[in-house]
């Protein structure tokens, strides 16, 4: 039992802190978990999904920036497949694979043309964005048939049905990660990609595939924010890669590749979507969001560092 606990402190801690965070809200502010708890889990199930895929992504010590584009990019794709009568389901697919495809570009140009994902999902992340402005010039998709919001159903089930899928993805991925070859060879990549090559991993293919899987999350989590609204908004990716970043690195996966838990960023994501409606049913000023944010996530990275150095 202690060693799970310092094997998995940072989730622990963290945990720890969005429990106390609640416990905060319980005494002060009473009425948020009747009016906003459901609903902070429900924004947050997007986030959720596309944190999956960057835990993967970082765990193999790549990073990629590019996905607040894609996320936008594949919610105005649904949101017109929709409206032009393509049923919900081919929908789904046509979202996820172009972000696959998309996710493709990325892993291509990193694994096989061996340039820096910084540089790679800097350069995509601009060119999806202008894609999509030059495309639909700030104006979002409206008059979508009604099969599209909330899949068809009644709000609350609707809400239930993304938050349900977020999470199912969620332990789904993070069971793969865990229990198979290939989420095995994510982490030997990440840990040392020399040692997995000896060991026969191909460092490529691996990388290559975390970037393709990536974007199909983003696909995925696009198509489960885009239902929640009567129209898309070109923008809704906007700040996107931040704040899934932030989350995975907060709920304990190292930067530098090679560890990490699906648990882990589900409590990072779930604190860190929280925190905007804590400022505010605590009555304090929304506009402390980002600083505590940015607090937290210094802290996450400053103790690892630490620990490290403890190590040595």
């Amino acid at each position: 039992m202690t060693r799970a606990l310092y094997r998995y402190r940072r989730e622990a801690s963290v945990a720890l802190a969005y429990g106390l965070l609640l416990a905060a809200l319980a005494m002060l502010a009473p009425t948020f978990f009747r009016s906003e708890f459901r609903g902070t889990w429900v924004r947050a199930a997007p986030v959720l999904v596309a944190a999956a895929g960057m835990t993967l992504v970082i765990v193999a010590r790549q990073i990629d920036i590019s996905i607040g584009s894609q996320f936008s990019a594949c919610g105005i794709v649904a949101a017109l497949a929709a409206k032009v009568g393509v049923p919900m389901p081919a929908v789904a697919v046509l979202t996820i694979v172009l972000g696959m495809l998309m996710g493709s570009v990325n892993g291509a140009l990193v694994a096989f043309a061996r340039l820096p994902s910084i540089v790679v999902t800097l350069a995509t992340m601009v060119i999806w964005r202008e894609a999509v402005r030059w495309t639909r010039e700030g104006e979002a998709v409206n008059n979508l048939p009604a099969a599209f919001q909330w899949f068809g159903l009644n709000q609350s089930v609707g809400e239930w049905a993304v938050l349900g899928s977020a999470l199912a993805v969620g332990a789904i991925v993070g069971w793969i990660a865990s229990n198979l070859a290939g989420g095995r060879a994510v982490y030997a990549v990440g840990s040392d990609a020399d040692a997995a090559r000896l060991a026969g991993v191909r460092p490529k293919h691996v990388t290559f595939a975390v970037f393709v899987i990536a974007g199909g999350l983003v696909g995925l989590a696009a198509m489960l924010n885009a239902v929640r609204f009567p129209q898309v908004d070109p923008n809704a990716g906007f700040g996107l890669e931040l704040t899934v970043i932030a989350a995975v690195v907060v709920g304990g996966t190292a930067i530098s590749g090679g560890r990490g838990t699906l648990g882990g960023t589900l409590v990072g994501v779930a604190l860190l979507t929280t925190i905007g409606s804590a400022l505010t049913f605590l009555k304090l000023p929304a506009q402390w969001e980002r600083a505590v944010q940015g607090a937290i996530i210094l802290t996450a990275v400053a103790s690892d560092r630490l620990f490290r150095a403890g190590k040595e």
